[in-house]
């Protein structure tokens, strides 16, 4: 069968309109999952500083909570109970100073509830593993102001 010259311009038109609808598709699908990742972080983040803003604390910007904290917690959520993190927290309720002059203090529970309301909205699968340690810890109301 002989091609007319009609049909083999048209060729490449077809094709090139074919690609591009392939890469439409392709840059919606991303898109799509950027929006539902964008809101699924946002909730989060807002029930977040919901949260902080009923344990007395001003609210922060969700904004920098999304970027921190995802959807799937980050850092926090990555090992909690690990000794790392643990150390980590633990450096956190001390007096303030570096270095030598850094000494444990009883620490405020309002402070210590903060990571545990972190592992409760991100990643309530792992909130066991630090709710014990918390516990174990002693605290008392220290921060002026403190219900």
């Amino acid at each position: 069968m002989k091609r007319t010259l009609f049909s083999s311009q048209h060729h490449w038109i077809y094709l090139g309109a074919i690609i591009l609808l392939i890469a439409l598709v392709i840059a919606g699908l991303v898109q799509y999952e950027t929006v539902r990742t964008g809101s699924e972080s946002a909730k989060k983040a807002n029930a977040l500083a919901d949260a902080a803003v009923q344990a007395g604390y001003p609210r922060p910007d969700t904004g920098t909570i999304e970027r921190t904290l995802g959807t799937d917690g980050g850092p926090v959520c990555d090992d909690p109970g690990g000794a790392l993190g643990t150390a980590l927290w633990k450096i956190d309720v001390s007096n303030g100073a570096a270095f030598v002059g850094q000494r444990p203090v009883i620490g405020d529970m309002r402070a210590l509830r903060a990571e545990e309301k972190i592992l409760e909205i991100y990643c309530p699968d792992q909130l066991h593993e630090i709710e014990d340690r918390i516990a174990q810890l002693k605290t008392e109301n220290t921060v002026r102001g403190t219900p």
